[in-house]
């Protein structure tokens, strides 16, 4: 049960389900923007991009990647269906590596090319602030 004041966010990949929490407030990646969602937000379905998902809660702000996916948004609740959810704080040098090679041996020019340099770009960020 929600509860007074607060959203029940829960991030699931094809793997498992990554998070279950209670939250103040959420934003979420979009494919065309950042949305915002508070409590007694209207409800919304929309698709996901790559991104950082960020979700404020008692004992602060947290962070993940996100890999595209949908999110739903319905009563104070906030589902997300994802490919990939990498929490801020297991982003490192090596995983940024990782995605580099996968970037750099995307086809030239393509979109599949530009949405591997936005996974790096978001890991960077990550990074940096956690």
């Amino acid at each position: 049960m929600v509860q007074a004041g607060s959203i029940q966010l829960t991030l699931i990949t094809p793997e498992r389900k990554v998070l279950e929490r209670t939250v103040d407030s959420v934003v979420i990646p979009a494919h065309d923007g950042e949305l915002g969602v508070l409590r007694n937000r209207a409800s919304l379905m929309c698709e996901l991009g790559v991104g950082r998902l960020r979700f404020n809660t008692a004992e602060g702000p947290q962070q993940f990647f996100i890999d595209g996916g949908f999110a739903q948004v319905h009563a104070n609740n906030v589902a997300l269906l994802t490919d990939q959810a990498i929490e801020a704080g297991d982003v490192n040098n090596e995983l940024i590596a990782e995605y580099e090679q996968r970037a750099d041996r995307a086809p030239q020019g393509g979109a599949d090319r530009l949405r591997a340099r936005r996974r790096v770009s978001v890991l960077r960020v990550l990074r940096q602030t956690h």
